[in-house]
């Protein structure tokens, strides 16, 4: 009998499938004997050893993440998610670079097998009670789902600033939802004191053991489909919040190939890992708002950050500009739509952080697909910007006939196409026959739009007031000729 229900499993994942199996069946017979589980955590360059308190702290192993494999797979659950090569990027970054993309999952994010095997492993008597959670958006949707296919009954608590799409989802899927909080910390201590007063589970979204070894099963996929491909993985780039998805990942690389590179990207409006390994520890962050509202944790989770950190090679904090222009990247080039939390990846690509990855094989984590319909165009249109495809200029004209039709005339003849356009006559310290034109126009990309200044300062002089492109703070050169 479980030499069969071994050959299954290995049909589904060749090469760690019977690991997963072994493990079941070593806990009950021979626990310490078949692990194959290393002595000490491996060791990133300059940071000193694990000592024992933190082993302890960082709950999850290897095995873990195997055992959640097989269970989440099972039953109709989770399916394998694509990995992909960019043609386009690899030759735009000068890496070659290979997308993980998690986003096509039924809701949207690498959620969802955390949520599963968290359910699969609740006893009888709190599926009945139900479960309750804390969360932006993603992991309220993915136990909803769950909670909905396993007849787990779910309340999640989400910040008042959590998107409205993300919302209107969870209650379809028959959860019940409850705004509270203008951050993920407010939400998350409403939530759990009405879990102690209901005798609800509550489920933590990024620091529960079943959490991080669901969450780490992207890693176990993405360096099989890697082998498939007969390509060595250089480097995993991971999008951090919480760090229960970097934590899970990190454990299978590090215990699988060491020498890969495990860098985590966050967003610099809550960097809160960075915090977390300047102080040893994790510690509160103010989250500003940030269009990668799903990375925005104030403090990372005590057990996410045991594990993670002696895994971490590199953290790369990435402004709101790369974020925005990964998500045009990724529209334009991908055709996928991927929310700023998922995009952070591609963003520290982008920013020039991780120019010692050219010429070696990137793998990068696309770990979410959920952003408002609105959120989404102000993105796009904020990472037209920073490629310098928006521009905004403003110059004085003669309010007189003709004054307006050769600056258009002259916008023409630069092929600029003109998106807004105002005029100001009342705040002018000018004289009372000019009028303040302030235009945005689209040009074909950064060198374009110089060329469009250039004629403006040589046409209009000391007329010409002010060239009001954005300053993009990614450190490299986002345009390619």
């Amino acid at each position: 009998s479980a030499n069969i229900i071994i050959r299954v499993v290995t049909s589904w994942y060749p090469w760690y499938g019977f690991v997963a199996v072994e493990m079941s069946l070593t806990d009950i017979i021979m626990p310490d004997v078949l692990h194959d589980e290393p002595q000490s955590y491996p060791v990133v360059a300059g940071e000193q050893e694990c000592t024992m308190d933190e082993k302890q702290a960082a709950g999850i192993q290897y095995h873990d993440v195997t055992a959640a494999a097989f269970r989440i797979r099972r039953h109709g659950g989770i399916k394998e998610t694509p990995l992909e090569k960019s043609p386009q990027l690899s030759e735009m970054l000068g890496m070659n670079i290979y997308f993980k993309k998690e986003f096509v999952l039924p809701t949207g994010s690498f959620k969802e097998r955390g949520a599963r095997n968290t359910m699969e492993q609740l006893s009888a008597e709190q599926r009945k009670k139900g479960v309750i959670a804390a969360s932006a958006g993603n992991h309220a949707l993915a136990l909803a789902y769950h909670g909905q296919i396993l007849g787990v009954p779910v309340v999640v608590v989400t910040p008042e600033t959590a998107p409205i799409m993300k919302v209107s989802r969870c209650q379809k899927y028959g959860a019940t939802v409850i705004l509270h909080g203008k951050d993920l910390e407010e939400a998350k201590q409403f939530a759990t004191e009405k879990g102690k007063r209901e005798d609800m589970q509550y489920v933590n979204g990024y620091d529960d053991d079943p959490i991080l070894a669901g969450q780490g099963t992207v890693a176990l996929e993405a360096i099989e489909q890697m082998d498939r491909l007969g390509v060595e993985v250089d480097a995993f780039v991971i999008p951090v919040g919480g760090a229960g998805l970097l934590a899970g990942m990190a454990t299978v690389i590090k215990h699988t190939s060491p020498q890969i590179e495990v860098i985590a990207a966050e967003s610099e409006q809550c960097p809160s890992f960075s915090a977390a390994l300047k102080a040893g520890e994790p510690v509160f962050t103010r989250a500003l708002p940030s269009l990668a509202d799903g990375l925005a944790v104030p403090q990372v989770g005590s057990n996410a950050f045991a594990t993670a950190r002696h895994r971490v090679d590199q953290v790369a904090v990435v402004s709101e500009d790369c974020i925005a222009l990964a998500i045009l990247r990724l529209v334009e080039i991908e055709k996928s739509v991927v929310e700023g939390a998922g995009a952070a990846g591609l963003a520290a690509c982008l920013s020039g952080k991780l120019d010692h990855l050219k010429g070696k094989n990137v793998v990068v984590t696309l770990c979410g697909g959920n952003i408002d319909t609105t959120v989404l165009g102000r993105c796009l249109e904020r990472g037209l910007a920073a490629d310098g495809r928006l521009a905004r200029f403003t110059v004085l004209v003669e309010d007189r006939p003709g004054g307006l039709a050769s600056l258009t005339q002259l916008l023409q003849e630069c092929s600029v196409s003109v998106k807004d356009i105002f005029h100001e006559r009342t705040w002018l310290k000018a004289s009372i026959y000019d009028v303040e034109i302030e235009c945005v126009v689209e040009t074909r990309d950064r060198e374009h739009g110089l060329e469009l200044r250039q004629k403006l300062e040589q046409t209009y002089g000391d007329r010409f007031i002010h060239w009001g492109e954005k300053k993009p703070s990614c450190s490299r050169p986002l345009t390619q000729e």
